[in-house]
């Protein structure tokens, strides 16, 4: 049943009365009394609960709750902490800055995985193409001189890689989460053997030709120009991605054949639509997108490429798509909160590494919670994984 828009202004509104109970006890606020974080994260609670039992939504009526239970433990220990340590922690513009830099290469690859899950292929071997991706736009920064062809190899790997992949799900019919697991294996062993090969134990140059920043001057020294200041490229590119992805998915008859091959690719076949070429289009259009973040990753958030550097993000954008509800706004929302959570990670070692260590975590408990319909169900496409074969 539809949720009324009132409906979901009020539960958006139990959500951010939770996001509260956090941020009247940081700075520049800084309550130092625990009694207004607690007040209004019970408030939060209680709005929630109202939402679910009363109007029956279990999503966001549980966010709401979770909203109201994480702010008003955050709140509680920032009216704990001293003052000096917060400052050092809590300092807004910098802290947005890096959750948009964290955020970004998972943001590429969970929307390529979008394209590829939204046609009916499940894509598991994300995190290979952006290892692909990752290594050859350092080759090619380094044979080419330029940042640019750099990056434009990288996404000819990430398209190849894409089109091997697309073979075994779509064509031969193989196992997506095996061959996907085999993509993830093949490219580890690609990176690694031609990164010993060329560069052997001195490592990738170190005057590599990096993607540029772009520096908006005439923002000045506040919060908006601390946070979009000094973004990279591939970040704006980022944002841009994900309203053209919305336009392309949604509103356009391309995406309408893609979701519709996704949903009942027999149904589509049935009216013409090609089912083998529109599922090729969007696993070799996701492995672009996981590339373009791995070369992101290695000329833009730094300069180098080291074996396995991707370190498991391909895995992290696929939950962040499910997270989302495989749909655009909703999977750069959850790479937001995990960029936002590895800022504020980094910057919690002032505390222990241990409680930075367990903030990090919390995202991945919030995948967890979701995608076991704790707090209502993820639903994937009708078709997603399921291999077709034509009469």
């Amino acid at each position: 049943m539809a949720i009324p828009w009132g409906s979901r202004g009020l539960a958006f509104g139990a959500i951010a009365v939770g996001v509260c109970a956090a941020l009247v006890a940081l700075p520049p606020v800084g309550a130092r009394s625990p009694v207004l974080p607690i007040a209004i994260g019970l408030l939060a609670v209680a709005l929630g609960l109202a939402f679910w039992l009363i109007r029956g939504e279990r999503r966001l009526g549980g966010y709401a709750i979770a909203a109201g239970l994480f702010g008003l433990l955050i709140g509680y220990f920032a009216t704990r902490s001293s003052t000096t340590k917060l400052d050092t922690v809590v300092v807004w513009g910098a802290l947005f800055a890096a959750m948009l830099r964290y955020a970004a290469p998972l943001a590429f690859a969970a929307l390529g995985g979008l394209f590829s899950e939204r046609s009916g292929v499940v894509n598991i071997g994300l995190e290979g193409m952006m290892l692909i991706g990752a290594f050859f736009a350092v080759w090619g920064s380094d044979v080419t001189g330029t940042w640019l062809l750099g990056v434009l190899i990288a996404l000819a790997a990430g398209a190849l890689m894409g089109l091997l992949y697309a073979i075994f799900a779509v064509t031969l019919r193989s196992d997506q989460i095996v061959g996907g697991t085999a993509i993830n294996f093949l490219a580890l062993g690609i990176t690694s053997y031609f990164f010993f090969k060329l560069y052997g134990s001195q490592g990738t140059p170190s005057d590599l030709s990096t993607i540029p920043n772009v520096h908006l001057s005439f923002l000045g020294h506040g919060f908006i120009g601390d946070v979009f200041g000094q973004l990279n490229v591939m970040i704006w590119v980022g944002i841009l991605l994900v309203f053209l992805t919305w336009i392309v998915v949604f509103k356009t008859p391309i995406g309408l054949r893609i979701r519709a091959c996704g949903e009942h690719p027999r149904a589509a076949d049935t009216v013409g639509i090609d089912v083998y070429a529109v599922r090729y289009g969007a696993v070799i259009v996701s492995g672009i997108l996981a590339a373009g973040g791995g070369a992101y990753l290695s000329i833009g958030l730094g300069s180098a490429f080291t074996e396995n550097m991707t370190a498991g993000r391909g895995f992290i954008a696929l939950a962040a798509l499910i997270f989302g509800g495989w749909r655009p706004f909703g999977a750069a929302a959850a790479c937001l909160l995990f960029g936002f959570s590895s800022a504020l990670g980094v910057n919690l070692q002032a505390y222990s590494t241990s409680i930075s260590t367990l903030f990090t975590a919390l995202p991945y408990l919030l995948t967890l919670v979701a995608v076991a319909g704790v707090i209502g169900r993820t639903i994937p496409p009708a078709a997603d994984g399921i291999p077709y074969k034509k009469q």
